[in-house]
């Protein structure tokens, strides 16, 4: 099968029926943008209701770019990645200040935006500019690979460019932003990391991987590093109605709320202990539970602790806050077990 029958192909394939997701309803780049960053490293079925409500609250690049940084953090809470919501909003500002409030419908102004790499600038040209520019995510690199019976391990900078040229060869020029979605599609519920349809693949009579008997292995990546695991205590530290939270400022969670921590501790006394260097003098109340948390690169084992405090006093980089203002404030998955039994020592 030449290229041009392979693109037929997914294309005809994608064409007799897809799944009907709201960003492939519009031609708008500002929409097809906040998609796209969203889709990076999160299910399509996962982000749907994100994104309706996140553009339901930022309408336009303009409304994007003027949010303060809370309210965006807690539009974005639950998607994880928080780098992204931060990327958006620094993207949107040149947007507003460098294009008019207009995403550029130029490859390399897109790719120079904060946050956009090569797929992401691919998959925007194509699909809302009609550029002919490949679109290569972990979806669409699994389809070449197996297709091609690429064998060679995944994830270097000379394999990415390899399979971009591929890709960049099989898009058409008339349907370039149809045929994005289509290889991601593809990717997505036919040529599956797992258990790949090949028996009605609209590719497998030319796919060299399904001859091979080899598709399923396909691709091979290198071994990723074993996950760091790190034991927390997490203080829910309450005054009277109020409990004490932290604003995060680091690379991982940079920008949101959590409760007080300490790494590798269990001794309540110890615990409390670390409440007052900190200038909070407590009391230890009881054990909350435990909650786990998996990150790309890091698991978080927390053991919950309430403690009362004696005072409230005002601190630098902390914050007392009530029930309503806590549910309010924007707080990373991995502390919702610690936010829910908060707010039930607050009823």
């Amino acid at each position: 099968m030449d290229e041009q029958n392979f693109t037929r192909s997914v294309l005809d394939w994608y064409d007799q029926g897809h799944r009907d997701l709201p960003w492939r309803r519009t031609r708008d780049p500002y929409r097809i943008w906040i998609s796209e960053i969203m889709l990076q490293q999160t299910r399509a079925e996962t982000v749907v209701s994100y994104y309706e409500r996140f553009l339901a609250r930022y309408p336009t690049v303009r409304d994007l770019a003027q949010s303060d940084e809370d309210s965006l953090m807690k539009a974005w809470e639950g998607l994880g990645y928080y780098s992204r919501a931060r990327s958006l909003q620094k993207a949107a500002k040149m947007i507003v200040d460098q294009y008019g409030g207009e995403l550029p419908a130029d490859v390399e102004k897109l790719r120079a935006l904060p946050g956009i790499g090569d797929y992401t600038s691919g998959a925007i040209a194509s699909i809302a500019f009609g550029i002919p520019k490949a679109a290569v995510d972990g979806n669409v690199e699994r389809v070449i690979c197996r297709y091609d019976a690429i064998t060679d391990s995944v994830g270097t900078p000379a394999m990415r460019k390899r399979i971009t040229q591929r890709v960049q060869e099989l898009v058409p020029d008339d349907r370039p932003g149809a045929f994005a979605n289509a290889m991601m599609e593809m990717g997505a519920v036919m040529c599956t990391p797992k258990n790949p349809k090949c028996l009605i693949c609209p590719v497998r009579e030319s796919c060299k991987g399904f001859a091979a008997g080899i598709a399923a292995e396909l691709p091979h990546k290198p071994k990723k590093k074993a996950q760091r695991v790190e034991n927390r205590a997490v203080l829910v530290v309450r005054h009277e109605n109020r409990v004490l939270i932290v604003r995060r400022e680091e690379k991982l969670l940079g920008g949101l709320y959590v409760f007080p921590d300490i790494l590798e501790e269990t001794d309540p006394a110890k615990l409390c202990a670390h409440m007052e260097t900190m200038g909070v003098p407590c009391a230890y109340d009881e054990p909350l539970g435990h909650a786990r948390h998996v990150f790309t690169h890091l698991i978080w084992e927390m053991d919950i602790h309430a403690l009362t405090a004696f005072s409230a006093p005002e601190l630098l980089g902390m914050q007392w806050v009530t029930r309503e203002e806590l549910a309010a404030l924007p707080l990373p998955t991995a502390v919702k077990a610690a936010r829910k039994a908060a707010m039930e020592r607050m009823r």
